[in-house]
């Protein structure tokens, strides 16, 4: 199989296999704590009302046709000033 890759930082996603408990099997998650992707998800998910230490990893599930997915993902607080600086140079 080809690796997958992330289209929003291009690393390649990994293998993780989810929690029994969830239905899932193994599914392909970037864990780049660098992917712009994942550095705004916190910024937006507080804007709704969501907790700050939650982010979304991009993710795919191989038995839906790879079809891609927010995967709720602990968000550190040693990333907020990163993700901070991001959303200023986007807004500059």
């Amino acid at each position: 199989m080809d690796q997958r890759t992330c289209p929003h930082c291009h690393s390649v996603l990994e293998s993780w296999i989810g929690p029994p408990e969830t239905g899932w099997g193994e599914l392909f998650v970037c864990n780049n704590n660098d992917c712009h992707y994942y550095l705004t998800s916190n910024t937006c998910l507080v804007e709704q009302g969501g907790k700050e230490c939650l982010g979304f990893r991009y993710a795919e599930d191989p038995m839906n046709n790879f079809s891609s997915f927010n995967l709720l993902s602990w968000f550190p607080a040693s990333l907020k000033e990163k993700a901070q600086a991001l959303a200023n140079a986007s807004n500059g």
